[in-house]
């Protein structure tokens, strides 16, 4: 009998021990992702040595004049918590794609960004004679702050991207092309959901997108150095969200995305190291509607550096299909 008492004793003691690593781990993945979220500790996080000059280069910083010089307006949306100001650059006065007429456009940024990450998908819009909102939201420089000072994964930022659409609306604008960034997937992803003007969206551009939040705290996990990364990323998902502000429990957008039946480009490295290539492969997996994905092995948000040229022509496939889209819809084709 003493071997299976020590056996048992055993047993016992390692389950307690898993126990607390589990609860220990999943502490120390929330208090990471808690750090994540806090604005100011993030931008300082993200904030380079030296900003790019060129203006197609991830970080760089210049309103679309001294970028590209184009003709823009600085526009203010009025937001649930206040006015933020957007970058509106109007359609070319020649070039235009007639297919395309009548639709604009509206780019949302990844957490910690700002409206010039939006440049790449600007170029490639602007050539095609669509308009576009380059926004912000809160907790941006010169939006309003969120009262928690967090980043809310999506959760709360949505209205603020309503609030841009609302003013699209009111410019004469009701056909429009969604593209986000990392946890601007997110963002969009939220708005389809709960807004009752996503059906103004014709079409759906994503790059690298956040749309399921514990893969992410896996990557946090994985990058502390915590075996088990995986299993302990749901239980601090929960933490995150009893401990508060922002209730992270309807973060899985996936399959939303996944039903949204107009045409869809998503972009995504195979080496991103902030949200996981996986998101996007299971998205892919369960797509139904048109769909133009191009997969890299680019790191987050590096897919356009990759190969510029792929990348052009694969967006550049994405408005082909919308355009056909619209064109079919206003014969009444099926």
């Amino acid at each position: 009998m003493a071997p299976r008492r020590f056996l048992l004793a055993a047993a016992g003691g390692a389950g307690l021990l898993a126990l607390i690593y589990a609860l220990a781990g999943s502490a120390v993945i929330a208090f990471a992702a808690s750090r994540m979220l806090t604005v100011g500790l993030l931008l300082e996080a993200f904030e380079p040595d030296e900003r790019p000059s060129d203006p197609l280069v991830l970080g760089y910083r210049g309103d679309p004049g001294e970028a590209f010089g184009l003709a823009f307006e600085t526009v203010e949306i009025t937001t649930p918590l206040g006015p933020a100001p957007a970058w509106w650059v109007p359609a070319p006065e020649s070039g235009a794609d007639d297919a395309l007429s009548g639709l604009a456009a509206v780019y949302v940024h990844g957490v910690a960004g700002a409206r010039e990450d939006g440049y790449r998908h600007l170029s490639l819009l602007h050539a095609r004679g669509i308009p576009v909102l380059l926004i912000t939201y809160r907790n941006d420089l010169g939006a309003p702050p969120a009262p928690h000072g967090r980043y809310a994964f999506g959760m709360e930022e949505w209205e603020d991207l309503e609030a841009a659409i609302l003013w699209l609306e009111g410019e004469g604008h009701d056909r429009l092309i969604l593209a986000g960034e990392s946890m601007g997937g997110a963002i969009a992803g939220q708005f389809l959901i709960h807004s009752t003007h996503a059906g103004h969206i014709v079409g759906l551009a994503l790059d690298s997108p956040a749309l399921d939040f514990t893969p992410v705290l896996v990557r946090v996990g994985e990058a502390i150095g915590l075996p088990g990364a995986g299993l302990l990323a749901p239980p601090a998902r929960l933490l995150l969200s009893l401990t508060g502000p922002t209730d992270f429990s309807r973060t899985t957008l996936i399959d939303d995305i996944a039903g949204f039946d107009r045409p869809f480009f998503l972009a995504h490295g195979q080496t991103d190291s902030a949200v996981p290539y996986a998101i996007s492969a299971r998205l892919a997996a369960r797509r139904t509607g048109p769909m133009v994905f191009i997969t890299t092995q680019a790191d987050h948000l590096q897919s356009f550096a990759e190969d510029p040229d792929r990348y052009r022509s694969a967006f550049n496939a994405f408005l082909d299909t919308a355009a056909q889209d619209l064109t079919q819809a206003q014969d009444g084709a099926p």
